[in-house]
């Protein structure tokens, strides 16, 4: 979609509604610098104008700003590179699983509620969220549209991320999401770093809180086709519901790994 980037004397709003009357339906076009990103969000805007996205959402998308320390941490997942074991180290999965027995122990009422109605077991949660936060411990502190829209602009996951931006106004609009909501760097939130959209489609609560991010969790998985008391290693049924989570061979390896560890294995 092209509108020459002139606005004239119309006013950004009163172009918004022109869009949005017109039912534009091209998309706005990618880039790999910040140079073009205030034109992009404009762009952007009016097409998410013209789907529907209220006024609120439109607002949060119009005050982002290119993250420069987004693209760097896109450009530098060195970590999925590593054998299993290098991964294993780096991330601390001894660890991990030592506080995930420990945790297990400490909620048994909240894990045994989550695997009776979802079927998910206490282990690969606990994997997950000691591996995506140490357990709650970390805190994103990235404007969760600016890191999105960075990364819907950006060229290299464009389609991937329009659709997490969508989601994110979304949220925005029915107020699940604040317009200044924090995030990690590729817009990752709650205690098991959740993207937008699926906290859209399978979070359950506050993601901020444990039992939020623990359930929102079980929830994704048994969405992928988690069976209630079936194996979850590498060949097994449920592992291609961790495959799901994280398309890492090494993270999706890891997460079985540690969460048999916990559960007894």
């Amino acid at each position: 979609m092209s509108t020459g980037g002139h606005y004239g004397a119309i006013g950004f709003a009163a172009w918004l509604a022109l869009m949005a009357m017109a039912g534009t339906a091209a998309a706005a076009q990618c880039g790999n610098s910040a140079a073009g990103f205030e034109a992009w969000k404009k762009e952007f805007a009016g097409e998410a104008s013209a789907r529907g996205t209220g006024s609120r959402a439109i607002s949060a998308l119009m005050a982002a700003s290119y993250s420069t320390a987004t693209i760097s941490a896109d450009r530098g997942q060195k970590s999925f590179r590593l054998s299993l074991d290098q991964f294993m180290a780096k991330r601390g999965g001894s660890v991990i699983a030592s506080r995930g027995k420990a945790l297990k122990r400490s909620n048994a009422a909240l894990f045994a509620s989550i695997e009776q109605r979802y079927g998910v077991p206490p282990g690969p949660l606990l994997a997950i969220w000691g591996m995506e936060t140490g357990f709650g411990n970390v805190k994103g502190n990235q404007r969760l549209v600016s890191a999105v829209a960075t990364l819907a602009y950006d060229c290299r996951r464009s389609d991937f991320f329009t659709e997490q931006l969508y989601a994110a106004l979304t949220l925005i609009d029915h107020g699940r999401l604040s317009p200044d909501e924090r995030s990690s760097m590729h817009g990752e939130i709650g205690q098991t770093q959740f993207m937008p959209k699926n906290v859209l489609n399978y979070g359950q609560g506050n993601l901020d809180s444990a039992a939020g991010a623990l359930t929102s969790t079980a929830n994704f998985l048994k969405a992928h086709g988690w069976q209630a008391g079936a194996g979850y290693q590498p060949g097994e049924a449920n592992f291609g519901a961790i495959e799901a989570w994280n398309a890492a061979s090494v993270y999706q390896r890891a997460i079985a790994i540690i969460g048999h560890q916990i559960d007894g294995g």
